[in-house]
């Protein structure tokens, strides 16, 4: 179990309906990672609790939820947190620079509570675990160690039939890798009521030739996809980091993500 050392705090704007929103972060001892929203019953972050994934990962109840807790959850992956309380004033989540860097900042800077003896679990799956629909694929298949590779095709002259694999070398650019989307489309979601909050510092615009700011590292989009992954699969209540696996993805996103993550959940075994 592993929490932060002193309770921390970070305020931004929402992402979506670029409402000012701040979050509060207390060390637990419960082993559960929890949300409470506005001073309601808390939840836990779990694929169980997943309410939406039209825009963003929408976790909560009946009485509250939060907005665009995929960034964060990612962070706590990366930063082996699964022990922390987590307060929000509104329902979303602050945007910050649309990647997990700040979140994983604010939890170094807060000091992460390590346990020198205890021994880090890994897990792995006895069978395959996938969802295959047309075009798009996730596989999970037991291995020695974790392997992720994420392969994307867009209508983007840089994203047409590209593929990253995560390993520990490339682990600060997937940290870093921005949310993205195509600059196009950005006043029709606005219309609707969405990206509200959308802006050249928190969010990569993919134009037709080139983006709206320079990439943070070369497939930055691809990279963000495994940021996302990895954040979605956290729900699982198992670190996707600490999986013996191969995990294999194929044009998905998070919809797919939670399918797969609420199936893999029960299929995890503790190696030996």
């Amino acid at each position: 179990m592993t929490t932060i050392l002193k309770e921390t705090m970070i305020a931004g704007h929402g992402l979506m309906k670029n409402k000012p929103c701040s979050v509060k972060f207390f060390p637990s001892k419960t082993g559960k990672i929890r949300y409470f929203v506005n001073g309601q019953d808390f939840f836990e972050a779990d694929v169980d609790n997943v309410l939406s994934t039209d825009h963003c990962v929408v976790l909560g109840n009946k009485k509250s939820k939060a907005m665009l807790t995929e960034h964060l959850s990612a962070a706590l992956a990366f930063c082996g947190i699964d022990s922390i309380d987590i307060c929000m004033d509104e329902m979303e989540v602050p945007a910050l620079d649309g990647s997990s860097k700040q979140w994983v900042e604010l939890f170094k800077n807060a000091g992460i509570e390590k346990h020198l003896f205890e021994k880090k679990q890994y897990y792995t799956v006895k069978e395959p675990v996938y969802y295959i629909n047309g075009k798009t694929s996730l596989v999970v298949l037991p291995s020695d160690e974790l392997y992720i590779s994420y392969a994307i095709n867009y209508d983007h002259p840089d994203l047409i039939r590209k593929w990253v694999a995560y390993n520990p070398k490339n682990q600060e650019e997937i940290i870093e890798a921005r949310t993205f989307g195509f600059y196009k489309d950005l006043k029709k979601f606005q219309m609707l009521g969405f990206a509200q909050g959308v802006n050249i510092e928190n969010t990569l615009g993919l134009q037709d030739e080139g983006y709206t700011s320079p990439l943070r590292s070369e497939n930055e989009p691809i990279k963000h996809k495994i940021l996302d992954l990895i954040g979605d699969f956290y729900l699982t209540g198992v670190n996707p980091l600490n999986m013996k696996c191969q995990i294999l993805v194929k044009e998905a996103g998070h919809a797919v993500h939670v399918k797969t993550a609420k199936m893999l959940k029960s299929k995890l075994i503790e190696c030996k």
